[in-house]
Parts: structure tokens; C-alpha cells; sequence
């Protein structure tokens, strides 16, 4: 049986982590991105080859392209959409003509990935990221102010909030308005107004017409995917339901098989992340892996721990809600399918160790990812009792 790609997530030149470090670890394969270019521009030829040959030089491979960032005009589809879907296009035919061909990208409104606490301290000393309910209705509530946010929380969140922000001073208020917004290592901060706006223009193109701009997207981008050899793997909702008044598209079953039956070519996958799924309190990941594991072609390993409330924090990779044995026996099962090996990556780790009193990437620390991986690694092994 032959072993899944072991990939590392990179985020350029001026990452804390180096590509030595990464051989260190173990790790084949490289994920990255241009973040330098700002979203809806074209990836120059010669910025992809230039990222390529440093990669190569440390002597690992580009694997997976993450992400190449779908412009706001495309999910909103504004008037100026075509042009932004033509820049998506040639970027796709550089990759590809540079031998990059699986893309991994989001379609969640304005935000990333959103936490409230980048340094929730574990038992053991180390640091995790958190997702905390309370949390996110202050800063919806006290921080953006949006309007009508008070009718999207229960009372008893509501009361627990407000008791919280009688409690907080102004800089844990920055914090928390700071870890909200970040984002994306390397690319900048959304403003608030910013995102007050964007909130009311997703209010009127709502649920149903998200997922409508979804495979406009994916319709209008086919043909090159099919021509070059490209495969999309669109990245869970991270967290995996609606937030600040937005709509979420790829958060559940139903959601994936809306995507893939809507746009049923072979070149539209699914990145399969067991955190962002594991976080949604009525998800079972395993149950979403076998009912889209042919159009998987990319896996994000991770795992969290959900509170009574669906606050959750981002376990050990072995630990947590999600049954990560049942979810690598299934990947690898997959895997011995396939002619070319599924790429996955330890997704985010715990600050841990000397990397406590380092400047990381929140999830993206050295130490953490290296267990991560080793533990990842073995549980592999340990099932296909492949060396």
C-alpha cells in the first residue's frame, strides 16, 4: 500500500520556519502561496518559478498551490467579476505550465479562518488556538456593533458576553478585535468598516446565492482545470457554520454535495479538513469523507475539542473529538486507489516548547507541527504497515 504524501504548509521567504527546518521534520512536499500578490491579480510566470526553484533548492517539491485567493468580486459576483476570473484563469495556466496542478482555495465571505484566543494555554504548558462563542458575540456585539447581531445569539450567550465586556479593559479589547480580523499570515488585517460593508452585501445575497456564485465560479474556470490537469480543492468553512452575519456554503454534508453534484467534472475536489468539519457540532467526518473521498485530492489533519456551547479548541492531533485512526484508515484505504499518492499536512499545531518564546505564525510554529506530523506519520504506519 502506498503512503499519502507528507506535506508542510510554507508561507514563503519570510516565514519563521525554513525549508531546513522542514526537511528536519520530515516532510516532502511543500503548500504554499504567493502572498505577495495582491488577491485577484495574475501569478507572474516568473514569481511562480522563482518560488518553485528556492523550494526545490532545499531539495523538496511544490506540491499543493494554498490558496490562490478567490477576489471578493467573484463571490459577490459584482459587475467586475470577468475580468478577476479571467486573472484566476492565467494564474491556473502559469501553475500548471510550471507543473503546480492542485489548488487549494475558500470561498468564505471577507474572513479567513476566524479565532478569538491565538494562546489558550493547555495543561501542559503549551499554546492552542480557540474559537469561543462568547467571545465572538462581544466583539460582534461591542467591537463591530452590527446591527441586529443581538437576534443571533441565544440569551444565555447574550448575558455571558455582556457580563464578560463589564469585565475586559481596552487593550484585551484590541486583542480580541486583532485575533478576529488577522487573517492570513503576510496579507494584511480586514478593516472593520470593511467588513461592516461586505456583511450587508452578503445579507442581501444570502445562503442560496453564495452557493449560486460558487458554481459560476467553478463553471466558468472548467474548462482551463480540464485542459491543464488542474484539481480544486475547495477548503472547508473554518469555523463550519455562519458568523457575523455571513453566510457559510462548504460547512456540511449537504454542503458537499451541493458543490460536487452542482459542477460534476473530475477536476472539482474537496480539501478535506478534519478540524474545520470537526468543529461543526452536528458533523461526522468520517461520514463526509466517504461520501466525497473519490474528489478528495488534498487533507488538512487536525483536531479539536467542542465545549457544550460549540466553543472549541484545536486539540492534539491525536486527541480531541475526531477519530483520527478511523479518518487515516479511511484516507489511506483511499490512497491505495490512486495512481499519485493524496498530499496531506499536520494542519496547525500547539506552541510548544522553544517555540514559546519565539515570534510563529498563529498554528503555524515549528515544534507542534513536527509532533504533529511524527504522530500523523506513525498512526499511518501503524495501519498499513507500510515502512
Amino acid at each position: 500500500m502506498k503512503k499519502l504524501e507528507q506535506t508542510w504548509r510554507w508561507y514563503g521567504p519570510n516565514d519563521p520556519v525554513s525549508l531546513q527546518d522542514v526537511k528536519q521534520a520530515g516532510a516532502t512536499g511543500i503548500v504554499t502561496a504567493l502572498h505577495h500578490i495582491p488577491h485577484g491579480e495574475v501569478w507572474p510566470l516568473e514569481d511562480i518559478k522563482e518560488r518553485k526553484a528556492i523550494i526545490e533548492a532545499a531539495g523538496l517539491t511544490w506540491s499543493v498551490v494554498e490558496s490562490v485567493p478567490v477576489h471578493e468580486a467573484i463571490k459577490t459576483r459584482r459587475a467586475d467579476a470577468g475580468k478577476f476570473i479571467e486573472n484566476y484563469k492565467t494564474s491556473l495556466k502559469n501553475l500548471s505550465a510550471c507543473g503546480i496542478k492542485t489548488v487549494c482555495y475558500n470561498f468564505m465571505p471577507v474572513l479567513d479562518w476566524t479565532r478569538t484566543q491565538l494562546d489558550l494555554e493547555m495543561k501542559d504548558g503549551s499554546k492552542a488556538l480557540y474559537f469561543n462563542w462568547i467571545d465572538l458575540a462581544i466583539f460582534d456585539l461591542y467591537i463591530l456593533k452590527r446591527t441586529g447581531a443581538d437576534t443571533d445569539y441565544p440569551h444565555s450567550v447574550l448575558e455571558r458576553a455582556a457580563s464578560k465586556f463589564a469585565t475586559l479593559n481596552q487593550q484585551q479589547l484590541t486583542d480580541l478585535r486583532i485575533n478576529v480580523l488577522m487573517g492570513i499570515p503576510n496579507e494584511k488585517e480586514i478593516e472593520l468598516e470593511t467588513l461592516r460593508n461586505s456583511i450587508n452585501e452578503y445579507k442581501a445575497i444570502g445562503f442560496n446565492g453564495l452557493r449560486e456564485n460558487l458554481v459560476y465560479f467553478l463553471s466558468s474556470i472548467a474548462e482551463v482545470c480540464t485542459e491543464e490537469g488542474i484539481k480544486m480543492t475547495i477548503h472547508p468553512d473554518d469555523p463550519p457554520y455562519p458568523i457575523l452575519g455571513l453566510p457559510r456554503i462548504a460547512s456540511t454534508l449537504d454542503d458537499f454535495n451541493y458543490i460536487l453534484r452542482n459542477v460534476d467534472q473530475p477536476f472539482n475536489g474537496v480539501c478535506f479538513c478534519t478540524g474545520s468539519l470537526g468543529a461543526g457540532v452536528d458533523n461526522n467526518a468520517l461520514e463526509i469523507f466517504n461520501a466525497v473521498k473519490e474528489r478528495v485530492y488534498f487533507a488538512h489533519l487536525r483536531n479539536v475539542t467542542k465545549d457544550e456551547d460549540g466553543s472549541f479548541y484545536e486539540a492534539d492531533h491525536l486527541g480531541g473529538d475526531v477519530n483520527m485512526y478511523a479518518i487515516m484508515k479511511a484516507l489511506s484505504e483511499e490512497n491505495a486507489l490512486r495512481n499519485i499518492p493524496i498530499p496531506f499536512r499536520p494542519d496547525h499545531g500547539h506552541q510548544m516548547l522553544d517555540d514559546l518564546a519565539k515570534q510563529t505564525n498563529p498554528g503555524y510554529s515549528a515544534i507542534g507541527r513536527l509532533r504533529g506530523l511524527a504522530e500523523l506519520r506513525g498512526l499511518e504506519i501503524g495501519i498499513t504497515g507500510n515502512y
